[in-house]
């Protein structure tokens, strides 16, 4: 069955997702199906399709920032396969636990990146579209039954940086493990690149000791995958001004934005972030400037669902 008429396509969210998943489906000329929930006295979720799922493609977009989330969009998984959808196809804007993708030796952690990201591909979606990702080992967290894909936002941070019309910058990564990232977005740019040289001394404690000289008289653009608690960005951006350089923003795709992250970037004088959509509840205000995802999940999906049968 080729999806050439509406009627075939089914657009969902998790709650969390919702507002996202509408701008998805506004960009991709579909109706948007709001799922029916209700909470219990005794806490029992219960969801409810709105339309028939039977022989249709469905949508899902679904971040899972926490357990209700991730629970979620589980739960609208399954449901899709025991009212046999004739193809269930999920975006997560925002994988949670993405940090914790490896377990270090000895440690017994749980690599719940990894975990959680099977109890995804457990469901048994048939296509499943990540948004950045920390790292893309998750990738292969199945038993190749599952297509995935990793959407990068290259594009629209690039995009969103020419709009600035800066003449003399330079991108940084706040890490080493960005960089190769951070080069590719300059090379589009033509523009010079440099790392921080940061070091991690607790789970989420890092520091940042210095930043390449190349930032001396240049507005310093900081990228990276996301902001959580802004340290290693602060610290970053201060390496950076204690370099030379004339200004710094700052640039992510997830924000986070954890515990008393914002009264942070304030004390620290960054007074805009530039970053997506893709993590639940954030909003344009006085620190945030957004870009959406949606354009670019759209003709991601449309170009899928061409080829699906």
């Amino acid at each position: 069955m080729t999806p050439d008429t509406s009627n075939e396509i089914i657009i969902l969210a998790n709650e969390a997702s919702e507002s996202l998943g509408r701008k998805i489906a506004l960009h991709m000329g579909r109706p948007f199906t709001r799922v029916r929930k209700k909470i219990f006295s005794d806490g029992e979720v219960y969801h409810a399709f709105s339309e028939e799922i039977d022989g249709r493609h469905v949508i899902i977009i679904g971040a899972t920032h926490n357990d209700e989330s991730q629970q979620e969009l589980i739960d609208l998984i399954d449901g899709c396969r025991y009212f046999r959808a004739g193809t269930v196809n999920i975006v997560v804007p925002y994988l949670g636990y993405s940090t914790m993708e490896q377990s270090k030796p000895d440690s017994y952690e749980i690599p719940k990146g990894i975990t959680r990201t099977r109890q995804i591909f457990r469901a048994k979606p048939d296509f499943t579209a990540f948004i950045d990702l920390h790292s893309e080992a998750v990738l292969h967290a199945h038993r190749g039954d599952v297509q995935t894909l990793h959407i990068h936002t290259d594009s629209l941070i690039v995009k969103k940086i020419k709009e600035l019309r800066l003449d003399n910058f330079v991108l940084v990564s706040p890490d080493y493990g960005r960089s190769k990232w951070v080069a590719r977005l300059a090379s589009q740019l033509d523009a010079p690149h440099t790392a921080a040289d940061k070091d991690r001394y607790a789970m989420d404690k890092t520091m940042v000791s210095q930043v390449a000289g190349v930032v001396e008289g240049k507005v310093a653009i900081i990228c990276d995958d996301m902001i959580r608690t802004g340290g290693s960005i602060i610290q970053t951006a201060q390496r950076c001004k204690e370099a030379g350089a004339l200004d710094t923003i700052v640039f992510a795709t997830h924000l986070v934005l954890s515990g008393n992250a914002r009264e942070k970037f304030k004390e620290a004088g960054i007074g805009k972030i530039i970053g997506a959509d893709t993590y639940p509840g954030v909003k344009n205000d006085y620190l945030l400037d957004l870009y959406s995802v949606a354009p670019l999940v759209a003709d991601v999906l449309n170009r899928h669902l061409k080829t699906a049968g």
